[in-house]
């Protein structure tokens, strides 16, 4: 029970820092992505803090010999590089940067009660059970880089 309590209040303080930034809103993240153009740097504050919670709670981490709430930690552990990440991060990226939503904003954008980040959503979800039939119809070993 005290893991699931730490996570819906970690999902609430995510939610609330994607409301505050303004990360919910696709015209600010255009504006930040579109460097050539009427470019908007306020969101690197939002990648630069992100970075070092990140960094910081990882150091964290490293102090403990268990997390609180949990038996193990769940560190990933990949160094490596692949098709599917490559494409799946290519893919990632031209979607947000055409839509302006990537699936933690959208899904906090539901609360504002338009209509765009339930097509995004709607799309991503048609997107994975696409790519999730092609892997079964095609299975192949994709080769590291």
């Amino acid at each position: 029970m005290k893991a699931q309590v730490a996570a819906l209040f970690a999902g609430l303080l995510f939610g609330l820092g994607l409301v505050v930034s303004q990360m919910i809103n696709p015209d600010k993240i255009i504006g930040f992505l579109n460097v050539t153009g009427d470019w908007d740097p306020s969101l690197a504050l939002v990648l630069v803090a992100a970075v070092t919670m990140s960094f910081l709670g990882l150091r964290l981490a490293a102090r403990r010999t268990r997390p609180i709430v949990s038996d193990k930690f769940q560190i990933p552990s990949r160094r490596d590089l692949d098709g599917r990440l490559i494409i799946g991060a290519a893919i990632f990226g031209i979607g947000w940067g055409l839509a302006g939503y990537c699936p933690g904003p959208a899904l906090a954008a539901l609360t504002v009660g338009t209509w765009e980040p339930v097509v995004f959503l709607g799309a991503m979800f048609l997107g994975s059970l696409l790519c999730r039939f092609f892997e079964s119809r095609f299975p192949q070993k994709a080769p590291k880089i």
